[in-house]
């Protein structure tokens, strides 16, 4: 017997045991009591769903684009594809005069970043933020041309979060008007930096600005490091890539050393502060706040980024748990054509408590993240007035709130993942990769232990100001608000009776504002009185802004519905959404609710009742619910996501495409399995062994 070794091992022409995946979530679907397209059109606009129709339209026939392989490539494979993708979707947005908003959709679809990613990511905003008209003609034009190529330089082998430890250095040469740039240790190369390991040929680069002997900290300098006619390493430079990564394998972070390289004085990005030719005085920014804008921005839109996370994890666990069917519940058995089936794993009550309460957290984290950006755009305005009033409440908020949601989506994702069963270890689930990819949310941009300080001290600072009468509420302050109404009545107690009571949006408010009070008050009381160190007290400050953020996510969820432009069915399913999504959070930090007073041990119990109550109120809306997210199949590329449900015939055509299905044979046969299979015994044509030789 012989055969075509070179043959693809494929799947025979067969139907999934019915009912199949389309006809379940069809039946999903038909449970809804609202339209999820309305609740669509309501969270992205009408404008913004017709541009992603049309950029999907587009990159969905583009080669370049392709996901099919994306799960099967090695790391240099997956450079390369990016680097096929980077050009041609420069060319695209020349072809089809994409705007801004355009280039976001087909980022956000595509899904992958790129050595390309830290160039708009990055380098452009901070060019265009932090430049004078003539750096922005020398640099910023160019970058937008794909003349320069750029990335962000600032993380150092032996430093990240604490950027005044940055040990890279800039040093003002008055002689010759230059700035001499140099990595004085190992530990001061700067590592981690997206596209810096083979694609930027320029940096923006984080070194200490030193002149006239004075070291004045961390500046930011444009920087070439790469010759522009070959790429090669310009003299002083050592550059490269650092390697492979838990994820994110499609992006070449790079490291670089600088050996006493100098740079032109314009390299120093001086729209705010300025190193004067020839003297090297320098001259400090208007405001030293103003650099807090661009944070302010980056952990704004990363909070704005959650949402999307959590509801494409959410998504496929829901859609797939509607179709995976697992043992007959025989207290409420199921039929299909006269016959007992086995039960959708979503209608078992545990996979309700692990899946619909992330599910609402992805609606609660769009809320937010959209009330981040109408803050940021409002503090913008102001600062153009000269009026600083908003901003440390917002940079304190954007920083715990980066911390808080990004650690949620993280969680989410692999609770998702587990809810999938064994299939949800697959790759081909969705889950592991984007996992692995999603990961440095959590420490990019500010550690997220480490940002909770951050907003702890902005939270201790405010409530010594209400204590000193020194702070009044105000409409965009709700610090000031929830520690005013706490210290008018520190004794407060909930009012709940009945589980049916924590319906109520402003017994859920009180609450978290008062155990957020409480948090804080104790904090300050140990600092200011009982003699503790900042250092002690890291445990209760790092609870002291999860405190204040989830009230901030519970709050922007209940208001963004108070005047929502929905139909009534809509609207009561979100409504039971939020309250869900607060009741879960306030159960899983029971402990604080019940030491700070406002809560009792018997309102407690009432407070998991209804959680598990609405769990069956919800359990109808799921699919719809996900649905409404509209992330397409494209987006989500996962064979348990699909909105068809056609989910085994998705795995099963996954698993052809794999490479080592692409032979009969394994290559590794004759070298390492033959020898031993066939040592010492005799085979007749068929395979089948006979004798021993």
């Amino acid at each position: 017997m012989s055969f075509d070794n070179n043959v693809p091992t494929t799947f025979p022409k067969l139907e999934p045991r019915g009912p199949g995946g389309p006809f379940l979530l069809a039946q999903e679907r038909a449970k809804a009591t609202f339209d999820p397209k309305e609740l669509t059109s309501f969270m992205y606009g009408d404008e913004w769903l017709a541009k992603l129709d049309k950029v999907l339209n587009v990159i969905t026939n583009e080669p370049t684009f392709d996901k099919t392989d994306r799960y099967f490539e090695s790391r240099e494979k997956k450079i390369a594809t990016s680097y096929q993708h980077d050009r041609r979707f420069f060319e695209l947005s020349k072809e089809h005069k994409w705007d801004e908003t355009d280039k976001n959709i087909v980022n956000f679809l595509y899904d992958q970043s790129t050595p390309f990613s830290l160039h708009y990511g990055m380098f452009i905003p901070t060019l265009r933020s932090q430049t004078t008209d003539e750096q922005k003609k020398l640099f910023l034009e160019p970058a937008l041309r794909h003349e320069i190529i750029g990335c962000y330089a600032q993380t150092e082998l032996g430093h990240g979060s604490n950027v005044q430890g940055l040990e890279t250095t800039a040093t003002f040469i008055p002689e010759t008007n230059e700035f001499e740039i140099h990595s004085p240790t190992l530990t001061s190369a700067k590592w981690w930096s997206g596209g810096l390991g083979t694609a930027a040929n320029h940096a923006i680069v984080m070194a200490r600005l030193i002149t006239n002997g004075k070291d004045l900290g961390p500046h930011p300098f444009c920087v070439q490091i790469r010759s522009l006619k070959d790429h090669s390493p310009l003299p002083g430079i050592t550059v490269g890539d650092i390697g492979p990564k838990f994820g994110f394998n499609s992006v070449d972070n790079g490291f670089v050393m600088f050996d006493h390289y100098r740079v032109p004085h314009v390299a120093f990005l001086s729209k705010y502060s300025k190193v004067t030719p020839g003297s090297g005085e320098y001259v400090k920014p208007p405001n030293a706040k103003l650099s807090y804008g661009t944070m302010v921005f980056v952990r704004a839109n990363i909070v704005l980024g959650v949402r999307y996370a959590i509801a494409r994890a959410a998504t496929i666990a829901i859609r797939y748990s509607s179709v995976r069917q697992q043992f007959v519940d025989s207290a409420n058995p199921k039929k299909w054509n006269n016959q007992v089936i086995e039960t959708p794993v979503l209608d078992y009550t545990m996979q309700q408590y692990r899946l619909l309460p992330i599910l609402a957290s992805a609606y609660a984290c769009f809320f937010t993240g959209s009330e981040m950006m109408r803050l940021y755009e409002l503090n913008q305005a102001e600062m153009q007035k000269g009026n600083f009033g908003l901003l440390a409440d917002l940079h304190a908020s954007s920083s715990g709130l980066k911390s808080l949601t990004t650690t949620m989506a993280v969680d989410a994702i692999e609770d998702c993942r587990r809810a999938c069963g064994g299939h949800g270890y697959s790759l081909f689930s969705g889950l592991g990769q984007f996992y692995q990819d999603y990961l440095p949310n959590v420490t990019w941009e500010g550690d997220n232990y480490i940002l909770t300080q951050q907003t702890a001290r902005y939270l201790l600072k405010t409530y010594r100001n209400v204590m000193a009468g020194k702070a009044v509420p105000s409409e965009h302050n709700h610090t000031i608000s929830y520690l005013t109404h706490f210290l008018q009545n520190p004794q407060a107690k909930c009012p709940v009776k009945e589980a049916n009571d924590f319906m109520n949006p402003e017994t859920i408010l009180t609450a978290f504002g008062f155990r957020a009070a409480y948090s804080i008050a104790q904090v300050a009381d140990q600092l200011d009185n009982k003699g503790r160190s900042w250092n002690s007290m890291l445990v209760e400050i790092h609870r002291v802004s999860r405190a204040h953020c989830q009230f901030m996510l519970v709050r922007s969820f209940i208001v963004a519905l108070q005047d929502a432009t929905l139909s009534k069915e809509a609207k009561n399913v979100l409504r039971t959404l939020a309250v869900l999504f607060a009741l879960n959070t306030m159960e899983k930090e029971l402990s604080e609710f019940i030491l700070s007073g406002y809560i009792n041990a018997e309102q407690s119990t009432l407070l998991k009742q209804q959680v598990i109550h609405l769990l069956d109120v919800l359990r109808p809306q799921a699919v719809a619910l996900v649905d409404a997210f509209a992330l397409p199949d494209y987006y989500l590329h996962s064979a348990l996501g699909r909105y068809d449900g056609d989910v085994y015939k998705a795995m099963t055509a996954m698993v052809e495409r794999e490479p080592l299905n692409q032979t009969k044979v394994v290559s590794s046969y004759d070298a390492c399995i033959k020898p031993l299979v066939h040592a010492g015994r005799r085979f007749n044509e068929n395979g089948i062994y006979t004798a021993k030789l």
